[in-house]
């Protein structure tokens, strides 16, 4: 593992434990160099494959799923931990359906739907990369929708 401070390849492992309901593994890491120290987490590597709009296969990242949900909630009072569950229980719903492959529009629902129950703006922010909005009439459409949609579970 490369130090991201000093980029060294060395370093020494300073604590390690169980993570994200047993999901993962969390280690402190110390640089040999430069002493600074950083935080890894190691997964189950996961076989499923994404099958993409194009119909390409690419290996299940749910870095990519963070990447976008990081985006989505720039600067909204949400935090990383939050996002880090919202990750994990959309992996393990769809490590639970059994199946190796899986469509990615899909997992594109799947994160719109727990936005939508966590912040409008970032559900928003979202859909409009999501759905390739063009106008301003695609926003005004899905934040109309968001409304609706909390307005019938009042």
């Amino acid at each position: 593992m490369k130090c991201p401070a000093c980029g060294f390849p060395k370093d020494k492992v300073i604590d390690s434990r169980l993570s994200k309901d047993g999901q993962a593994i969390r280690r402190r890491r110390e640089c040999l160099q430069c002493r600074r120290r950083y935080t890894t987490y190691e997964y189950i590597e996961s076989s499923l494959m994404i099958v993409k709009k194009d119909g390409r296969r690419e290996p299940f990242d749910r870095q990519k799923i963070m990447s976008g949900l990081r985006k989505a909630c720039e600067k909204r009072p949400i935090g990383i931990d939050l996002l880090e569950r919202l990750v994990d229980n959309i992996e393990n719903e769809i490590q639970a359906q059994g199946h190796s492959e899986v469509q990615a529009p899909l997992i594109g629902e799947m994160v719109m739907t727990a936005l939508q129950k966590l912040d409008g703006v970032a559900y928003v922010r979202f859909a409009s990369v999501y759905r390739s909005f063009r106008e301003a009439s695609d926003f005004a459409e899905a934040a109309k929708s968001f409304a609706q949609k909390n307005e019938s579970k009042k």
